[in-house]
């Protein structure tokens, strides 16, 4: 997969894909990346990207033209594109929030490109022409799309297959089933005065994934109970807590 960001700051995107996971998903070409900067399409020998917003108001939007000549720098015929092979996602307050399913449905295009607002926002004659996908990471305001980009680009990365050592860490991941993940313990067994489960040490792998199983319910209880709208505690679940309790 090729994700493409199209930024007023390509400085900013290229350090992360150089190193970790993603470097080295891109060294063993599983995905790649490139970076497009609109200021090279810009309306005037300025260099201008930006300008007031029509009824006033503070900040400056980015001017549609130079987003659309980068865009079509990339797909000719951007408004016609093949929408299963390529999306284009603009990162905003008001797009859908960033899931773990959502990450796992943007695999299967073969192109991401990630449109990465400055300023006070993006002209929205672009967006309703041009993006196919909004999508925001939380409810907060940044300076800028890059990191949020960058944010969605690692979540959907992590779901490729090649790109984590094991196949399953995806998987067992946080929101993978609507479950927050269980607490992790490593070496030394005894860390000021702290030891980890016993369950943990026993050796007994059924007993240790129906301490998993029971752990990830009973955090997500306390941290996110609103999970459980969504996906509902199952047999095995509640199994799992009578286990953990005897």
């Amino acid at each position: 997969m090729n994700f493409t960001f199209l930024t007023l700051f390509p400085q900013l995107i290229d350090p992360f894909f150089e190193h970790g996971i993603l470097g080295q998903a891109r060294k063993s070409g599983v995905i790649s990346h490139s970076t497009i900067n609109p200021r090279e399409f810009a309306i005037n020998d300025y260099g201008s990207v930006d300008d007031r917003p029509f009824g006033g108001g503070d900040g400056m939007v980015l001017l549609p033209q130079p987003l659309t000549g980068a865009l079509k720098s990339i797909l000719p015929e951007a408004p016609l594109h093949d929408r299963t092979q390529t999306k284009v996602i603009s990162l905003s307050p008001q797009g859908l929030p960033l899931s773990t399913k959502l990450a796992l449905e943007l695999t299967k295009t073969r192109q991401i490109i990630f449109v990465c607002g400055r300023y006070s926002g993006i002209d929205q004659r672009f967006v309703e022409k041009y993006v196919d996908l909004e999508i925001s990471t939380g409810d907060y305001v940044l300076s800028g799309g890059e990191l949020p980009a960058l944010a969605v680009a690692d979540a959907v990365a992590r779901m490729i297959p090649g790109v984590l050592g094991h196949e399953r860490s995806a998987l067992d991941d946080s929101f993978a089933h609507g479950r927050l993940e269980h607490p992790l313990y490593t070496k030394p067994r005894n860390f000021e005065g702290l030891t980890p489960p016993e369950v943990l040490l026993s050796g007994d792998h059924k007993r240790i994934e129906q301490w998993r199983l029971a752990m990830n319910l009973l955090v997500t209880i306390q941290r996110r109970p609103d999970l459980l709208v969504q996906f509902p505690v199952t047999q095995d679940e509640l199994k799992a807590l009578t286990h953990l309790s005897t």
